[in-house]
């Protein structure tokens, strides 16, 4: 993606649900299996479960010998991609971590064997974007939720209060690159005197009145880069992932001094990215482990979607998927 989140209103809510039983279709499958080989007896992670549409995948690759760690905020989708997983026939040991990826080499299960496949994939899914309770979008009126962990934290209308104008203006400029970010803010902090801002309709409504004249020829719906940046901002999601490199490269270092971490020597390890900002953060980073001599790397250039799949799944279509293999 270039540096304009542009046309994801939904940023990784690349699950069609519709079309699916398990409510969405997961992107890059059959790549991402290319790309981390897992076989039989081995330990895969996969770092965001959602609904469990790259798991089974991976489960039925490392079968009855193998050990699957899964991890997600949301403790439901965790709980149906596990149980998914453990209905297969030789499903592999499930393991269920209800966390963030930002410290998988702290979390990770006693006795787990390092792994061998490690996927994330940062997008979320489509029950999430599609129920109006999380607040996620503003195609449905709900709170003004947006926790991608409904059990813990901060709300985008807590966010929304306790920052000022200058803060949030800043946050729908970085993480939303929204040209019109300053009179939004502006807009939101004048409003907020008046009335407490707590669902996603006021909020969708003030963006629109914050872009004027503008909002009818704008392509893409006016709050769409606001919304995107609150999210980013309440789930602190670079944050998390910068602990997820962070954890990648100190456990790269450690397998090829022969020391103990919780990634294999010879460890593939893929993140699939949604937004520039994610991007530019795996790039460099999977770029200093390659250069060290800890990695070599599986993806000359980011792996993206095809159009037949982009045709199918429209989600898809700003995926980037990175992927290294550590040093043996």
């Amino acid at each position: 993606m270039t540096s304009n989140p542009g046309p994801r209103g939904d940023r990784g809510a690349h699950d069609a649900g519709a079309s699916d039983p398990h409510g969405h279709r997961p992107v890059l499958l059959g790549e991402i299996v290319e790309l981390l080989v897992p076989v039989s007896g081995e330990s895969a992670v996969d770092l965001t479960a959602g609904r469990g549409g790259h798991a089974v995948v991976l489960g039925a690759s490392v079968g009855a010998s193998g050990v699957l760690t899964l991890f997600d905020r949301d403790p439901t989708n965790l709980a149906y991609a596990a149980a998914r997983v453990s209905a297969m026939p030789s499903a592999p040991r499930v393991q269920a971590v209800h966390a963030d990826f930002r410290s998988v080499g702290l979390m990770m299960p006693s006795g787990t064997p390092p792994a061998n496949a490690v996927l994330a994939d940062l997008g979320f899914a489509s029950t999430q974007v599609d129920d109006p309770s999380r607040g996620l979008a503003f195609s449905h009126d709900g709170p003004l939720d947006m926790r991608l962990d409904p059990t813990r934290g901060e709300t985008a209308a807590q966010l929304v209060a306790r920052l000022d104008e200058r803060e949030l203006a800043d946050i729908i400029f970085h993480y939303g690159e929204d040209p019109f970010a300053r009179r939004i803010a502006r807009n939101i902090a004048q409003t907020r005197a008046r009335v407490p801002i707590s669902t996603t309709g006021q909020l969708a409504s003030l963006v629109r009145e914050s872009y004027g004249a503008r909002a009818a020829a704008s392509r893409l719906h006016p709050a769409t880069r606001t919304f995107m940046a609150l999210r980013i901002a309440v789930n602190d999601e670079l944050g998390a992932l910068e602990g997820l490199v962070a954890a990648v490269r100190d456990a790269a270092l450690a397998a090829a001094s022969g020391s103990p971490t919780w990634l294999a020597a010879g460890a593939r390890v893929a993140i699939m990215s949604f937004h520039s900002l994610e991007d530019r953060i795996v790039k460099r980073a999977f770029a200093q482990v390659i250069e060290a001599g800890w990695a070599e790397s599986l993806t000359r250039k980011p792996v993206e979607a095809s159009p037949t799949e982009v045709g199918a799944n429209p989600r898809a279509r700003s995926a980037k998927l990175r992927a290294i293999r550590l040093a043996r």
